[in-house]
Order: structure tokens, then sequence, then C-alpha cells
């Protein structure tokens, strides 16, 4: 970004899974695009397959893909990742409306990383 500002971008998989009428087990996967302005630094833990919880809002955007057909989304502006690993391990990156210098304010870790 032109004012050093560094933004990390990524998306999320929601599994989820309902029955239908016919009794059939059907299994459904949502991908949401989340965008996060804190630290660039998150970006080494967020990788496929890891277990996240989120905390941010939600905000609309629309686009004309490359055939001119207008498009629309969702973004979720992040403002807290919270890893969930294997055992006990869970790492917090939070921020607080006070966080002047667009840092970390706490980052807790029960376990070292299995990656």
């Amino acid at each position: 970004m032109s004012n050093e500002k560094q933004v990390v971008n990524f998306s999320v998989a929601v599994n989820d899974s309902y029955r239908n009428k016919q009794g059939e087990r059907v299994e459904q996967t949502t991908y949401f695009d989340c965008a996060y302005w804190i630290t660039p630094n998150v970006a080494r833990l967020l990788t496929k397959g890891t277990l996240v919880e989120l905390t941010g809002r939600v905000s609309p955007r629309a686009w004309v893909n490359k055939d001119g057909e207008p498009r629309a989304g969702l973004n979720f502006h992040t403002s807290q990742i919270k890893l969930h690993g294997g055992s006990n391990r869970a790492e917090t990156v939070q921020v607080t409306a006070k966080a002047e210098n667009n840092s970390i304010a706490g980052i807790s870790t029960e376990d070292d990383l299995p990656f």
C-alpha cells in the first residue's frame, strides 16, 4: 500500500452438512474472502487446513468481471484471529481499539506451532 500499511488477504472455508428431505447427508463448503490489516506477520500462521476463529465485520463489495458481468460478494475485515491447534494450543492475534501504530496488541501461545 502507498502509506506503508500492509494487508493480508486470505480465504476461509466453512464446512457444513445437513440432511435433505430424502435423509441423505449433504456436505456444503462456503468460502469467505478475508482481510487483516493489523500485521503482515500473521500470514506465516495462516496455512491451508488451519482451524481458525475470526472476529471482525462484514462489508459488501461489487465489481465487474472480465466478461463485463456485474458481480457481488462479501468481505470479512478481520480484527482478531484465534488459531486452534491439535492439543490445547491456541494462539490469539488481537487488536485493541487504542492500538496506535497498527502493531499486535497481544499474542499468547500455549504450545509451539506444529509446522
